[in-house]
């Protein structure tokens, strides 16, 4: 039988519906230590509460500290795979900073819920099982971090939140999930091609993210240069644009040595520079704007802010991006 660590970190997985006012809130015992019986069926279990928070109270501050767990225990225990439980609405980016911030062949699996454990049809437990499969078999190895719900499996790279309240909520746009579990079998039929790790020590920089829309002015990503952040991600219009106002003030970010990611505001597509207008992305390309091909903002936003707190930004830079 393998052995997982099992890590919680909080969210709707390990919240209940209050009684008395209806509002989903932190449970005084997380319902999902009651179930140890369940999940010691299907693995050896070293079981740690890390913090519990909602995951809109995650930081990069947590996914350091998680990636540090899981560095310490990989090294000092006998672990074959790591599950953790986190709230949805930031899981994707756990996972995307750990997938390029954890350098190791076994898989980490992460999990959540989008019912709480005391309401009808709660999905926490189930989802909990299946990541403990997924990350309990031989063929999740060297996958990069995955993510599991719903019966379905992703990659931290490529899945996002795409609904509200939905239990089918997380999904790949454009590629799918690279397999699925169904009972007792775990079954990939997709690997992903490549996986670049860049095991950070610290986080102290700033990268700031702005979506941007019909004729969004300059001041705001002006402020944010004042204000000392040391990079912008901007999430351009189509394939790769953005309003020409915009233009004087990202050439000018650029020749004080900021760097400035873009990516497509589009659910599907990538950005390139097609459109040779002004603010078209031709010309920022050419300014030295980079592309981030298949990335949302806010998994651009962490890429950028792991290769700023390399000690090579300007490599970790071109790896990545």
């Amino acid at each position: 039988m393998k052995t997982i660590l099992l890590i919680h970190t909080g969210g709707t997985i390990s919240m209940q519906v209050h009684a008395e006012t209806g509002a989903v809130v932190p449970a005084d015992q997380n319902p999902l230590l009651i179930e140890a019986e369940k999940l010691r069926s299907l693995a050896n279990i070293v079981e740690i509460d890390a913090f519990n928070l909602p995951s809109p109270h995650i930081t990069p501050i947590e996914m350091m500290e998680l990636k540090q767990l899981i560095d310490q225990y990989i090294l000092s225990d006998n672990i074959d795979g790591v599950v953790i439980t986190h709230g949805t609405d930031t899981l994707e980016e756990t996972a995307y900073f750990l997938d390029l911030t954890v350098d190791t062949d076994i898989p980490i699996v992460l999990t959540g819920a989008m019912r709480s454990s005391n309401e009808i049809g709660a999905d926490g437990l189930y989802n909990l099982l299946s990541a403990i499969q997924v990350a309990s078999s031989d063929d999740a190895k060297m996958k990069g971090v995955l993510v599991v719900l719903n019966d379905e499996i992703h990659t931290a790279e490529n899945v996002t939140k795409t609904h509200a309240s939905n239990v089918s909520t997380f999904q790949s746009p454009q590629y799918g999930p690279i397999g699925f579990i169904s009972k007792s079998i775990v079954h990939f039929h997709h690997s992903p091609n490549h996986r670049l790790v860049f095991p950070i020590e610290h986080i102290d920089k700033k990268v700031a993210l702005f979506k941007v829309y019909a004729g969004m002015e300059p001041d705001l990503l002006q402020a944010s240069i004042d204000l000392g952040y040391d990079g912008i991600v901007l999430e351009g219009l189509g394939q790769g644009n953005v309003p020409p106002r915009l233009v004087s003030v990202i050439e000018e970010t650029l020749n004080k040595g900021i760097p400035i990611v873009l990516v497509s505001r589009c659910f599907n597509g990538i950005a390139q520079d097609v459109y040779g207008y002004k603010g078209g992305g031709k010309g920022l390309k050419d300014a030295g704007v980079i592309f981030a091909q298949g990335l949302n903002g806010q998994k651009a936003r962490l890429a950028l802010l792991i290769a700023l707190n390399h000690p090579d930004p300007l490599k970790a830079i071109e790896y990545i991006f």
